[in-house]
């Protein structure tokens, strides 16, 4: 069984006052550190009945004192948060022996951020998204190329347009949990929560 010994003991003392800032921080030794993708993170969901769903999407930056990251507006997440806009979010990073959970509420970013971030996107990536019913069930995995290719034919020698399925999400945090291993299980445990406009931090017991 591995023990947690990578890191000096986690105080408060060593944290900024704003999570999102903290966060940065453990997001650059993430990417310093040669994780495959640092910015992976856990989205967990409810439908309206409080049944659960968890997928990885990939953070995109912050915005406005939140998370964002994009995906389909027809998928079941995206149904889930028109249902229920309460999600968590979990970012594990196992060569630093540390992970960051989040919860707080999620919200449709504007449509002119998607069509900026959009347009960085590579050209496959577009058609991706321009092609992809998701969460639908298809025939197969033939029937889909097809469709993958018919878009790339159509716009070939232009630029693929943003559809109207496909977009932003925000995440406005209300709750931030930086959680570091430690050895013997004995885990540091600082919880930022939010109160008014202050941002209160908690150690929790492991």
């Amino acid at each position: 069984m591995p023990q947690y010994t990578k890191n000096p003991p986690l105080r408060k003392a060593d944290l900024a006052a704003d999570p999102l800032v903290q966060l940065e921080r453990w997001l650059t030794d993430a990417q310093n550190a040669g994780m495959i993708e640092p910015t992976a993170m856990t989205l967990a969901t409810a439908d309206r009945a409080g049944r659960p769903s968890a997928r990885v999407v990939l953070f995109k930056g912050f915005h406005d004192g939140g998370l964002t990251f994009y995906t389909s507006h027809a998928g079941r997440k995206a149904r889930e948060l028109a249902e229920n806009p309460h999600v968590a979010l979990v970012f594990w990073w196992d060569r630093l022996e540390r992970q960051v959970r989040i919860e707080g509420l999620a919200e449709r970013l504007p449509r002119e951020l998607a069509q900026q971030y959009f347009a960085r996107r590579p050209r496959e990536s577009q058609l991706g998204a321009l092609t992809s019913r998701q969460s639908e069930v298809v025939a197969s995995r033939e029937e889909l190329d097809r469709r993958y290719e018919e878009n790339a034919a159509r716009y070939a020698g232009r630029d693929v347009p943003l559809p109207e399925h496909w977009g932003g999400y925000l995440v406005r945090p209300h709750t931030v949990e930086f959680w570091q291993g430690r050895a013997g299980r004995l885990h540091d445990r600082l919880r930022y929560r939010r109160e008014n406009t202050l941002w209160l931090i908690e150690r929790l017991e492991p």
